[in-house]
């Protein structure tokens, strides 16, 4: 390798991993106006071993190739393509959690039709709550019976669950519990209907989305594999990618990648709704009464 070769690799590289930065950092930088779930980021917090794996293939790709821009491509592409093109779990996790405020709301109504009163209906149903929401109420129902007052434990609910419409529900059983509201039982009722309102149209969304994922799915396995068939069989084929040119004109595609997924991504995020209970121990009070 030439030196002039050498020095546009490293000049390819450097391109390569400033154009990563530009993306991560419009992607991913602060925004008072976005909350945090829709941001697109690169897994920083992946586990020490997907890090591995993706060094490793880093490495290997680079030792292959020879080119240093597709070790770096790699390396990003192993820590984020599976998160991007797998099924969506924290989306399926936020319906599930949806379905279960909604399943929780009916059972508090039930209850307190039995002329239960609001603190023995969250004692009653704590134990048998849809399991997406088991563990919060089980720790209410321990706050409770420790002798916690009901609306400070229910705000302290609200903030483990952090769910807009698990804020709603909280917010009518806090003005329950410290204004004595009537008629609890048929506002559950409607929060309920409401809550499974929002779960049908979830799943909808979802099932759109997923037909988009598939498309990306097929176009990316189809270009990665007809990369990787071209270098193993027909390398020649390729040898313009050695050049500094090439290394830069790789670097622009991979990153056109890189932007497009992102976009993709950040088109696909569902926006969620501001909650009502965060940071504000009189908003119940003001939410019922607007």
């Amino acid at each position: 390798m030439t030196h002039r070769a050498l020095i546009g690799l490293l000049l390819g590289t450097g391109f390569a991993a400033c154009v990563a930065l530009i993306v991560y950092g419009a992607l991913s930088g602060p925004r008072c106006d976005q909350p945090a779930r829709w941001r697109w980021r690169l897994p920083v917090q992946a586990s020490g071993r997907q890090w591995l794996v993706a060094g490793a293939a880093a490495v290997l790709i680079g030792a292959v190739t020879g080119w240093p821009v597709a070790g770096l491509l790699t390396l990003v592409g192993v820590l984020t393509l599976p998160r991007l093109l797998g099924p969506d779990r924290e989306a399926a996790a936020r319906t599930a959690r949806l379905e279960a405020v909604a399943v929780w709301a009916e059972m508090l109504r039930d209850t307190l039709s039995a002329a239960a009163g609001l603190e023995q209906a969250i004692l009653a149903t704590a134990p048998v709550a849809p399991p997406a929401l088991r563990e919060e109420t089980a720790r209410l129902a321990t706050r409770i019976e420790q002798g916690a007052p009901l609306g400070r434990a229910l705000r302290t609910f609200a903030d483990e669950v952090d769910e807009a419409t698990c804020d709603m529900v909280t917010a009518a059983l806090v003005m329950a519990a410290e204004s004595q509201a009537r008629q609890l039982a048929t506002l559950l009722g409607q929060l309920s209907a409401s809550t499974r309102e929002q779960v049908t149209m979830r799943l909808k969304t979802e099932a759109g989305r997923g037909r988009v994922r598939t498309s990306v799915r097929v176009i990316t396995c189809t270009t990665l594999g007809m990369a990787a068939g071209l270098v193993v069989l027909n390398r020649p084929y390729l040898d313009p990618y050695t050049s500094a040119e090439g290394q830069l004109v790789l670097a622009l595609v991979g990153s056109l990648f890189g932007l497009a997924y992102g976009w993709l991504m950040k088109i696909a995020a569902l926006e969620e709704e501001p909650r009502v209970l965060k940071g504000a121990p009189s908003a119940p009070r003001e939410v019922m009464a607007g």
